[in-house]
């Protein structure tokens, strides 16, 4: 890494319900979840009328905590891309998170299950970059300039909030999801890094293999058209909090698959074509399973 990454994004401006002395508990009881398995009710539950900046604020004091504690942010990730996903979550626009260094695993080789609690994987575009990037008017232009290489990942994503309610059977909210630091829980690089201009990212394809049977296909486009339109979204969205994102940080760009199950056991290829194949074996059992 070129230079220190910087923190989780600034807290969105917007009306708050949750009050700033509750987000440390929070905070607390999301680390327990990680630790135990035992998932927690949705805060939108408890917090009716929780909103985006609360969501934010709780995974703010969450990643604060993670990195007082030791751990390292090294870039972010971006998630709700596809806008079948951002329907289905009632937004209108991504959601982001923050990666820390514990969350990276090596590729062709075991993960072990017991570092999660309902674990699924995705594929994406990682890209890491070489300069800074400062809202607020950063195009996609700008972030091809700025990616030292791009390539291809697969996110573990996971839930420390239940993802349906014990309690009244509804899905958890998008703002249960942005408090759990985005359902981010770990991240594999692979297959062949490329400078942005040796490929149309667009056309960027994978194949998620599970245990020899294809479940996922997709195409990069489906990540805003570009999955370099995410970056430049992210750069722009924290600019009025004084923030950006720094050289040498990892950012996963979106998924353009559908999550999958992930059980012990398990064995997945990532098949990306022209920019390589990598694989990893799920070995023991989550937390909670």
């Amino acid at each position: 890494m070129s230079s220190e990454p910087s923190a989780v994004g600034g807290q969105p401006s917007g009306r708050r319900v949750i009050p700033e002395d509750a987000l440390s508990g929070l905070a607390a009881e999301l680390d327990g979840a990680e630790a135990s398995g035992a998932q927690l009710l949705p805060f939108s539950e408890r917090f009716p009328g929780m909103t985006i900046a609360d969501a934010y604020a709780v995974q703010r004091a969450w990643v604060a905590r993670k990195t007082g504690a030791g751990r390292r942010v090294l870039g972010h990730k971006i998630g709700l891309t596809s806008r079948a996903m951002q329907m289905a979550s009632q937004i209108d626009e991504p959601d982001y998170g923050a990666l820390l260094d514990d969350m990276f695993f090596e590729p062709n080789g075991d993960i072990p299950l017991s570092r999660f609690v309902a674990p699924k994987v995705e594929v994406e575009l990682a890209f890491v970059l070489r300069s800074d990037l400062r809202g607020p008017s950063v195009t996609i232009f700008d972030v091809l300039r700025a990616t030292e290489y791009v390539t291809p990942a697969a996110e573990i994503i996971d839930a420390r909030i239940q993802r349906v309610s014990q309690e009244t059977g509804q899905p958890r909210r998008v703002t249960d999801t942005i408090s759990d630091n985005a359902a981010n829980a770990g991240v594999i690089l692979g297959g062949q890094a490329v400078h942005p201009d040796e490929v149309d990212l667009r056309w960027a394809a994978a194949l998620c293999v599970r245990n020899g049977v294809i479940e996922e296909t997709g195409v990069a486009a489906g990540v805003l058209g570009n999955p370099a339109t995410g970056i430049a979204w992210l750069a722009n969205r924290l600019a009025p909090h004084g923030e950006g994102l720094k050289a040498g940080e990892i950012v996963l760009a979106g998924s353009f698959t559908r999550p999958v199950d992930i059980a012990s056991g398990d064995v997945f290829t990532f098949d990306y074509g022209p920019l390589g194949t990598f694989s990893c074996r799920f070995a023991g059992v989550a937390r909670g399973r």
